[in-house]
């Protein structure tokens, strides 16, 4: 990869002290905030709020967990009743699709239906959680908060062949309930926590998830230092602290109490921060790697320090030599991507005037964001020992008010398809206030106090009665009229399954998903037009084992410059950015990828072949493994009237009409 032969120029150790404009020794003051600076609801301390309690007949009956009070006091102040309780069908698909992203089989519906035990549904509950499918799709969750992906953006979006087992790292630490505050001290500071540990090592690459931007020639190494230090900062804020930060890197922030200063001094804990390629390849392997690179590496030193004096007509000559030489580098050697501290290669944190590296202003330490620290709290020196696990501890401090908040908020979202925060990254002024503020503290608090363990909060939401109830409400235009966007909850919220969980549904049903877990992501074939677009096209290597192309999505290879179309349609985020909350967009282009599309028809004639026997047998087959339901009459009539055809194809076309409708493709 290019990235190797520009190591000197991209090494995240140059300080940014060597370019741009002189130091600038002022060092800027602490400052303090106002009272109604302070007064901001996210920033006071959590409220120890009781449920509401009820004494009458009706309540009682349908208050299963603590939740419920805080549900059914909001819905009686607003003259709202509860929909009624949502039929079993209904709720095993919608409680597997939460959990796994994946259906419940005809057997799994079967057998819940069947079950009369007073605790069925607890029961299903737990063994969802149980399962590793589990992990797998709320690992996507937090990918998708992290910006995740396997590249590094920009012009050559760099493949990063090792990223995948920070993936693993996700998927592995929510299927063994890994504690949310040792989940964020490990992305945070693995590498600092234990260095001999591989997988906290794996774990820190978390600070290196963000775009990076490379280029062949003479690169601003200040510039690229400034950019990393910037994506460092502002993740965690827009991440785990639900702060918009990065609106401070330029001026104080416009809306919320963040200076400028406190932006650079977050960065500061990232000061003594460089990445790290653990090298995990053999001694054979790495020697064969050196063999090979060092000429290639030779001349590229020739041709950085010819670009200096080179006029511009060289510097382009010099420029298409540097493309042919990347086409000459070996895939890089296997390794970890993680991150190190290392106190010699500092960067001294400065205030940028306008966020330009070139303007220096005073200099700053590290601290936490000041509207969160009493006044005067001073700043730490940035050559503290274990910076980032200092900041690891102040967020994952039981009293901070934002993390469990923040946190809490995501997976009610995610269950209910509203936050009571409903700008999940923004907890901040220009952010939504929380629909019910009470029950947001209680359950921050709960969360806490269980060990920060995020299945027993996943339990005591889906046992609510608020879970259980149904889509639609026998007073539905009158409540709309009330509530539009339904942020009491007196119905269920009816989702469009997102673009994993609907590829995974096709291979599901077709019966061809291939389970294995984890491991090197898998690139598919694409169509080559697209594979002609990228920077670098001949590193779009399709997986030779086929087999591994039926794997879960999760598994399939996220490049920032190359969506794969199927799910960029289907509202998958671009990767540059926390994604908070995907979005539900409904256009003509996902009925076309869905009725012309080479995934769905693949995976519709392989559906077709799974059904057998009699037409009527394969009909109501079909529509259990695609719906979860056997059809209704109409719905029977008009797939048998259909497939009255002799030809063959039909039934791939009934199979591909099936993936199309709305019964498959929406969670009620």
């Amino acid at each position: 990869m290019l990235h190797r032969l520009l190591r000197n120029v991209f090494t995240f150790g140059l300080a940014t002290a060597a370019f741009g404009a002189p130091e600038v020794n002022d060092v800027a003051p602490l400052g303090a905030y106002t009272a109604a600076e302070r007064r901001h609801w996210a920033f006071q301390p959590r409220k120890d709020v009781p449920p509401p309690a009820f004494t009458d007949a009706a309540a009682k009956a349908w208050i299963r967990t603590p939740i419920d009070a805080f549900i059914l006091a909001g819905l009686r102040k607003a003259e709202l009743t509860p929909a009624p309780e949502a039929d079993r069908a209904t709720l095993i698909r919608r409680l597997t699709y939460d959990l796994h992203g994946l259906p419940p089989t005809p057997e799994e519906i079967g057998a819940f239906l069947t079950d009369k035990a007073p605790r069925a549904y607890e029961r299903l509950v737990d063994r969802l959680l149980e399962s590793p499918r589990y992990g797998e799709q709320w690992a996507r969750h937090w990918l998708d908060v992290v910006r995740f992906a396997e590249s590094d953006g920009y012009e050559y979006d760099t493949h990063r062949p090792d990223a995948y087992r920070f993936r693993d790292y996700v998927i592995a630490s929510l299927n063994e309930d890994k504690p949310y505050d040792v989940f964020l001290k490990e992305q945070l500071a693995g590498d600092e926590i234990d260095p001999k540990n591989d997988g906290l090592l794996v774990a820190s690459g978390f600070n290196r998830l963000g775009p990076l931007r490379k280029n062949a020639g003479n690169q601003e190494v200040a510039s690229s230092r400034t950019e990393v230090l910037t994506e460092m900062a502002n993740i965690v804020g827009a991440a785990m602290l639900g702060m918009t930060m990065g609106c401070a890197r330029c001026h104080d922030h416009k809306f919320d109490p963040i200076r400028q200063s406190d932006y650079y001094r977050l960065q500061g804990f990232f000061a003594q921060t460089q990445a790290n390629d653990v090298i995990v390849a053999t001694a054979e392997e790495q020697a064969k790697y050196k063999a090979a690179m060092e000429p290639l590496e030779a001349e590229m030193r020739k041709l950085r320090f010819s670009m200096r004096r080179a006029s511009e007509e060289e510097k382009g000559k010099i420029l298409t030599r540097l493309e042919e030489i990347d086409g000459q580098v070996p895939p890089p050697l296997t390794a970890m991507y993680a991150v190190k501290n290392d106190p010699k290669e500092m960067t001294q944190i400065h205030m940028l005037q306008r966020g330009d590296y070139r303007n220096k202003g005073p200099r700053v330490g590290m601290r936490a964001p000041g509207v969160l620290l009493p006044d005067g709290t001073a700043e730490m020196p940035l050559d503290t020992a274990k910076p980032r696990l200092r900041l690891a501890e102040w967020i994952t401090e039981p009293s901070n008010p934002l993390t469990a908040r923040v946190m809490v908020n995501r997976i009610w979202g995610y269950h209910f398809g509203r936050a009571m925060v409903s700008t999940p990254n923004d907890f901040g002024k220009m952010g939504t206030r929380p629909a019910n503020p009470e029950l947001l503290d209680w359950l921050a608090n709960e969360f806490v106090k269980s060990g920060w363990k995020m299945k027993p909060l996943h339990r005591t939401i889906l046992l609510s009665s608020a879970y259980r109830q149904a889509s639609q409400s026998p007073n539905e235009k009158a409540y709309a009229v009330k509530d539009s966007e339904n942020k009491l909850l007196w119905r269920a919220n009816r989702r469009r399954l997102e673009a994993e969980e609907i590829r995974d549904t096709m291979l599901a049903v077709s019966g061809r998903l291939n389970a294995k877990a984890g491991g090197p992501s898998v690139m598919a074939p694409i169509d080559a037009e697209l594979v002609k677009d990228l920077k670098r096209p001949q590193y779009w290597s399709p997986t030779r084992d086929r087999s591994e192309h039926d794997r879960r999505t999760i598994y399939m290879i996220y490049k920032r410059n190359l969506i794969l179309p199927f799910m960029q349609v289907f509202d998958s985020p671009d990767t540059l950015l926390s994604c908070a909350r995907r979005e539900q967009s409904t256009h003509a282009p996902q009925a076309l990828e869905l009725l012309n599309g080479t995934v769905s028809n693949d995976l519709a004639a392989s559906f077709a072949k799974r059904l057998t026997g009699a037409p009527r047998e394969r009909v109501d087959s079909a529509w259990k493994l695609a719906t979860g339901r056997l059809p209704n009459e109409r719905e029977r009539a008009l797939s048998m009237q259909y497939l009255d055809d002799p030809d063959p194809a039909a039934w791939t076309e009934f199979a591909l009409s099936l993936f199309n409708s709305n019964a498959f493709l929406y969670v009620n």
